[in-house]
């Protein structure tokens, strides 16, 4: 993360001043930075701490990168700091200091602390935020976060928060530890984690101020002191008693290396709890059909261990010997082969796309199975294979909307169309006469191919999908040359361009099922929402260029797929306006 994170405090002599600073560095360090250090040097006395490779004394910056307060420095002069003989209130490090440096291993990242930032701009920008923090972007009761910046100067996540001292005007001193930087939207994203972690820096810092400042009052009152004494304010201001460093008033000589440590793990972990994800906008009705389906199934799971719960109170006592024989029945699951109790990955043969489905069927029968299952129609497989009815229901499901398919996988008796679009069936199984005759029902039978039916050499196909033959039948086959629904001529259209990749097919089946789901909505909205008359509806079903048949019943059927979050949201939202008016 590109950002900088400082302490700063309000020196009562000279105003805001920054104290201490962690910048990154993506960039490899200069050529030279280590002076009097052999090479390798720095590295034997590293040590592993949260992942970054830690290190207190490296090197000595040179003047050009300017972490002193020498002249050729970006700081401040020394006339502008409080002397370091008599006080350190406005310095964290000694003037010869080199700082700290953690080296980040895995990313190779530099995390650099000193008083101020190498860079000149860098220095300015943290100047001002430093003055900014202190002074006019204060908080009501001046202790807590605010958020303030620019475009030009950077934006800033400020908490400012008072330090015990007891030679302190108030007894207590003013601090801020900022992070700066140009992202606005990142900065305002991670506002919870910073001040989460920032807040326990402070209370960390708060808490060993306040044992010394407890200290220093048991031993020397100061109260009472002040009142016996003259009102001085400007030599007692300048007597130099009151301006000590963040180090005597913690008692803690390693604060800034714990501080470096803390302010390096900030940026890092900052940086990686947020991640870009490419949004393509809203979701979609199969997204929010499937998260409705995925909410009913954990309802019903609660309920049900509730109900186990209290079976157990109640369950009988198992005779003599029946521990370990198996009591329940095994689930059926046809996506893996049961065998004595233990799971085998299928082996048998699955089609593998529409496009593999076509091959096989052949283009008449699959353009009629295509035709009944997007008309909503009930398509039956019997076949011995239920791994090979269920890949077949895999791939002709694509074809619907999630809110349309109702699968019952594999079945040992005839089940009605109400309950189930796709209906398995053992070859034993004898579907009702009024169905095979039916115009809303396909059967596909599955038998043993003879030798001169095997599929040609060159289909997609395994060797063990060619040992089916394949009849489709229907109460109402279609013609060849019926027109049929758009949405099936334009999938046909893809299936039978070789240049198109399986996956690039599989990608205009989704646009296309989105494109008429879209027709689905506003035909929704139009005809049971709005309740426009039929002259309306057929102007509307022109004007989306499904004024067809087929094209009419294929909506019908797929507005029974939209998403229960979708209706209730268009009747509310249609709806408020006329009830609030009446």
């Amino acid at each position: 993360m590109n950002a900088i994170v400082a302490l700063c405090h309000f020196c009562e002599l000279h105003g805001p001043r920054t104290l201490f600073c962690t910048e990154v560095l993506h960039a490899p360090l200069p050529k030279g930075a280590g002076n009097g250090d052999s090479p390798g040097q720095g590295e034997q006395a590293e040590e592993e701490e949260g992942g970054i490779q830690m290190s207190s004394r490296i090197r000595t910056h040179s003047p050009a990168e300017g972490a002193s307060a020498e002249s050729s420095s970006p700081g401040p002069k020394k006339s502008d700091m409080c002397e370091a003989s008599v006080s350190q209130g406005c310095r964290s490090l000694a003037a010869g200091h080199p700082g700290y440096i953690s080296h980040d291993k895995e990313t190779s990242i530099k995390y650099v602390s000193h008083q101020h930032p190498n860079h000149p701009q860098l220095f300015s920008i943290v100047r001002q935020a430093c003055v900014r923090s202190l002074s006019c972007e204060v908080c009501p009761g001046r202790e807590g976060p605010i958020f303030f910046g620019d475009e030009q100067h950077g934006f800033v996540f400020s908490h400012t928060f008072f330090i015990k001292d007891s030679l302190a005007r108030g007894f207590q001193r003013w601090y801020s530890i900022i992070a700066i930087m140009m992202d606005r939207i990142y900065l305002i994203n991670s506002w919870p984690f910073l001040l989460g972690k920032i807040r326990g820096i402070i209370d960390e810092l708060q808490g060993k101020a306040l044992k010394v400042f407890e200290a220093e009052q048991f031993g020397c009152p100061q109260r009472a002191q002040r009142m016996n004494t003259a009102f001085t304010p400007f030599l007692h201001q300048r007597n130099g008693n009151a301006a000590r460093s963040l180090t005597s008033l913690t008692s803690d000589d390693n604060l800034w290396a714990c501080l470096h440590t803390s302010f390096a793990w900030l940026l890092k972990a900052c940086g990686s709890r947020l991640t870009e994800k490419l949004l393509e906008g809203a979701p979609t009705e199969d997204t929010l059909v499937q998260m409705e389906k995925l909410a009913d199934l954990e309802e019903e799971s609660e309920s049900w261990d509730n109900s186990e719960a209290e079976e157990e109170e109640k369950a009988p006592v198992l005779p003599e010997g029946a521990e370990g024989q198996e009591l329940t029945k095994c689930p059926t699951d046809f996506s893996l082969h049961l065998d004595c109790g233990n799971w085998q990955p299928r082996k048998l043969s699955v089609f593998k796309s529409l496009r593999h489905m076509r091959q096989v069927l052949g283009a008449p029968s699959f353009r009629m199975l295509a035709w009944h299952v997007l008309m909503g129609n009930q398509v039956i497989w019997k076949s011995r294979d239920a791994d090979l009815v269920q890949s077949a229901f895999e791939i002709l499901r694509t074809m619907l909307p999630v809110g349309c398919v109702r699968i019952i996988p594999y079945s040992n008796q005839y089940e009605e169309a109400y309950r189930c679009n796709f209906l398995g069936l053992s070859p034993h199984v004898q579907i009702p006469s009024h169905v095979l005759s039916s115009e809303f029902a396909v059967v596909v039978e599955v038998h043993t191919a003879t030798r001169s039916s095997l599929h040609p050499v060159g289909c997609e196909d395994d060797q063990s999908l060619s040992k089916y033959e394949f009849v489709v039948t229907s109460g109402s086959p279609v013609a060849a040359d019926r027109v049929g629904p758009t949405i099936l001529n334009k999938m046909e259209a893809a299936l039978t361009n070789q240049n198109l990749s399986v996956d690039v097919v599989d990608q205009c089946l989704v646009c296309l099922k989105e494109e008429w789901m879209n027709k689905v909505k506003v035909l929704f909205k139009f005809t049971k929402v709005d309740s426009r008359p039929k002259e309306d509806t057929q102007k509307l079903l022109s004007i989306l260029g499904a004024s067809e048949e087929d094209n009419v019943k294929l909506l019908k059927f797929w507005m029974t797929g939209l998403s229960k979050t979708y209706k209730s949201h268009l009747m509310s939202t249609v709806r408020s306006p006329t009830a609030s008016a009446s």
